[in-house]
């Protein structure tokens, strides 16, 4: 996995030095959906695992949130001192969340999941779980298999494709990402429709969400 971290890092690391503002200032439409879901519930803490240069944790630092946002890519992290300077940014590995042992009340967590393996994605959720208070709850967004990229380049693992050297994306169908949230306590789920434009021209990732809790012994 520690090979898979370094991969991760040049990848993003290369990205957002070369381009910026990818996804430009715009959070992503799953924010809103996020925060409207996150109005019925006690919360004031809120985790953002790849948060990268700040455009969707601007909206819950705005909203009057306490935000903690940490992102894998120094170059990214630098743009969102700058982007969005109310959320304190850890730079640093997803996968590796052991270094802060706050609890949350909630994870804000957009296409992060689905960038890796499967051991990866296993135990990023129980990381992730770990951090919540009880009755903590998380939102998660990710790349579903009606992407139109879905099946482009190798195949790496079942569903898994790295259509770019270093960047694996897995693609969830329903009965996968309930597999995978198996431990938590699923609160609702669904498909969004994001649309983006950041140099390939305008298109809309079709993504599944899910609001989840894990429930405490």
């Amino acid at each position: 996995m520690r090979d898979d971290i370094a991969h991760m890092r040049a990848f993003w690391d290369a990205r957002f030095t070369h381009e910026g503002k990818v996804w430009g200032d715009a959070p992503s439409r799953s924010v809103a959906h996020a925060l409207d879901l996150l109005r019925g519930h006690p919360v004031q803490r809120v985790l953002v695992p790849g948060s990268g240069y700040g455009r969707n944790t601007r909206p819950f630092s705005e909203a009057g949130y306490e935000v903690v946002g940490v992102e894998i890519s120094a170059a990214a992290c630098r743009l969102a001192a700058l982007h969005d300077p109310a959320t304190t940014t850890h730079c640093r590995s997803a996968l590796d969340l052991a270094f802060d042992e706050t609890r949350y009340d909630a994870i804000y967590c957009f296409n992060v999941l689905h960038l890796f393996r499967d051991e990866g994605r296993r135990s990023f959720l129980r990381q992730c779980g770990a951090h919540l208070v009880e009755g903590g709850i998380g939102y998660f967004s990710v790349f579903s298999e009606q992407e139109p990229s879905y099946g482009r380049g190798a195949q790496v693992e079942p569903n898994t494709f790295e259509s770019k050297p270093g960047r694996p994306v897995h693609y969830f169908d329903e009965d996968d990402l309930s597999a995978h949230f198996a431990e938590w306590k699923v609160l609702d789920t669904g498909l969004i429709h994001d649309p983006e434009d950041h140099g390939a021209g305008p298109h809309t990732h079709v993504l599944r969400w899910v609001l989840a809790t894990v429930p405490r012994a």
